[in-house]
């Protein structure tokens, strides 16, 4: 039976107490972590968010050693007693109060617990979906607790750094207009107007413009943003965002201001990051990388060959490249584990995948082999590892086609090396801006172009006049904030003139009337003197997943949902009652299937307004 706190107030936390603390009365309260009963010793390890105590009862006190014999794991127990120090054999230098024990005096059972589903004193492997299930369980794990504490640090110096340069935390509504662009919103039905509804934001981004407008200056807000999208390890239905805007300023303000935060954020793990960040084009990122969002810590740039081959004697090269198509390669340093066979394997896998890969290296003593077709010769293959720079002991792999399938094969390849190789070192941090993007991108099944970053981001100025001759080729003024091949801020420098993003709206072919229904508020504020203005959005999620070394943000966020967009502790989504349906003047057109939460969606068209 479960007793009262009572007198108990605690004195320290369970990761506290130190050699400096022996002698002193102290109340714990915590959850019992492990037991260890040695017949006429018992030890309990007493755990909180803070750490872990070990406490221990005189086996002379009989009734109080029989009420701590009956102490399970995550038992929720009171304790008070008097600091030792540990004799030296029984000293554990894996905790931080390991030189330290209390001897209990006074014990309070203050609630039992059901044994759990999965140990928490041991960080086991558990499936993903019990651990969700159960998720105020998981939580309770160091390492969990770890990253939530992690999480806290992060922005605390956030808010610090932006209210020092003189920003304005400002919040912007959840309840807001649907104004699809990109990916689905999560709509919410109107009680009070009925067949309307509000939209949750994807992100605040005409509001926090609008801000600019208003002559705030500068803004930041760490906000809820949700899209109605295919999740993966690094996407969740509703994330986090750090979301910044800033009037008169230009692509290196924001660079500016951004940098010396990932300085704070990163010095709460030790980590020393410096600028100025490196800067590179899109197009020489697609090219180099075969990504937008490259990883630079394992090398091995792309190259590109097509004038070596341009007047080749080998003809399937030598076409390609007259057709515009190129031919490129990348260097692994380090071939001594690929073998033949090894690097047969990888030029079938990529054969599975349609893809045509060819390689060329050279031993330690210097011979030469390749998978080249004999007719090539020798000589020509030579050339190629004289132009990638391929040395003794190195292998180069190949392949020719159109420039971004090229790019994007080889940058594929590269990645999945240098993972296998050990390249991408966790505790190495290379910071890249990715700038000058495309405007716009061709949507081939819609038949028209889109917004690359979105409808607001400013074309270069240089560029304005490819606005009507050649939008495909217009840079927009756009940066992504990229960490060891994981995009973690994007922003641009946005439209503030009316004309300018009307234009915009018709090369997006968005009507007149379309884009005054959807964005007529937006357009109609930028007519009442707009400062120039920019910003950006940093993913909390993925920063903390990277400063944790987690490979999912699952594991940095308290309450998360599955790939599947559920979440498996409260059943959400779930049904509702037909009187709730009735006064949002809804029905659905076929029933839900209770219980199906896996792959395949339910068959169901969603609701309906009447």
């Amino acid at each position: 039976m479960a007793e009262q706190l009572g007198e108990l107030t605690r004195t320290h936390t369970c990761g506290a107490l130190r050699p400096d603390d022996v002698g002193a009365d102290v109340v714990l309260l915590g959850w019992v972590h492990r037991v260890r009963d040695l017949g006429g010793l018992l030890f309990i390890d007493v755990r909180d968010r803070h750490g872990v105590t070990q406490i221990v009862f005189d086996k002379d006190d009989e009734p109080l050693m029989n009420k701590a014999k009956r102490l399970r794991s995550e038992y929720v127990v009171g304790v008070s007693g008097r600091v030792q120090r540990r004799s030296p054999e029984t000293i554990n230098p894996k905790l931080e109060t390991g030189e330290v024990e209390v001897v209990v005096r006074q014990l309070a059972l203050l609630n039992e617990a059901k044994t759990p589903p999965f140990p928490i004193a041991d960080d086991t492997p558990v499936s993903e979906d019990v651990r969700l299930k159960y998720r105020y369980l998981d939580l309770r794990r160091p390492r969990l607790q770890g990253n939530i504490v992690l999480r806290h640090q992060v922005m605390s110096a956030a808010r610090r750094y932006f209210d020092a340069n003189g920003f304005l935390e400002i919040e912007t509504p959840i309840l807001t207009k649907s104004t699809p662009e990109g990916a689905r919103d999560y709509l919410v039905p109107s009680r009070v107007h009925a067949g309307e509804f509000f939209a949750l934001p994807q992100s605040p981004q005409l509001f926090k413009q609008i801000l600019m407008v208003a002559g705030m200056d500068r803004y930041v807000q760490i906000c809820k943003c949700f899209r109605d999208e295919d999740l993966r390890a690094d996407r969740q239905p509703e994330f986090t965002q750090i979301d910044v805007e800033m009037s008169f300023a230009r692509a290196e303000t924001i660079f500016n201001m951004i940098e010396p935060l990932m300085r704070d954020i990163f010095a709460i793990i030790g980590q020393d990051v410096s600028g100025p960040f490196r800067r590179m084009p899109y197009s020489e990122a697609i090219a180099v990388y075969g990504s937008d969002k490259p990883d630079l810590r394992p090398g091995m740039p792309i190259q590109d060959l097509r004038e070596l081959f341009r007047e080749s004697s080998f003809g399937v090269f030598k076409k390609i490249v007259a057709d515009g198509g190129t031919v490129r390669a990348f260097v692994v340093a380090n071939a001594a584990g690929y073998s033949r066979s090894a690097v047969d394997g990888i030029v079938n896998q990529e054969k599975a995948q349609g893809r045509h890969l060819l390689w060329a290296r050279r031993a330690e003593d210097g011979t030469i082999t390749s998978s080249f077709p004999k007719a090539v010769g020798e000589d020509a293959v030579r050339q190629l590892l004289d132009a990638t720079g391929t040395g003794n002991g190195q292998l180069a792999f190949v392949v020719a086609g159109q420039p971004d399938i090229v790019s994007k094969t080889l940058g594929q390849l590269r990645l999945a090396l240098a993972k296998k190789d050990g390249l991408l070192d966790p505790n190495r941090y290379e910071f890249l801006w990715v700038v000058d993007f495309p405007l716009l991108e061709w949507d081939g099944e819609d038949k028209r172009f889109v917004a690359m970053h979105h409808p607001f981001t400013s074309p270069h100025d240089e560029d304005f006049g490819k606005l009507d001759s050649d939008p495909g080729a217009t840079r927009a003024k756009a940066y992504d904030l990229v960490l060891n091949g994981s995009e973690i801020g994007g922003g641009s420098i946005r439209i503030h003139d009316s004309t300018i993003q009307s234009r915009m709206f018709s090369l997006l072919n968005i009507s007149p009337e379309e884009a005054k229904s959807r964005f007529g508020f937006f357009l109609e504020a930028l007519e009442y003197g707009t400062p120039p203005h920019g910003g950006i959005a940093l993913g909390l999620d993925r920063i903390i997943a990277i400063l944790s070394n987690e490979s999912s943000i699952r594991e940095v966020i308290a309450f998360p949902k599955t790939a599947a967009a559920v979440d498996l502790m409260s059943d959400a989504p779930s049904a509702v009652d037909q009187k709730q349906l009735r006064e949002l003047h809804l029905k659905i057109e076929t029933p839900h299937r209770a219980g199906v939460r896996g792959g395949d969606p339910v068959d169901a068209r969603g609701p309906k307004a009447e």
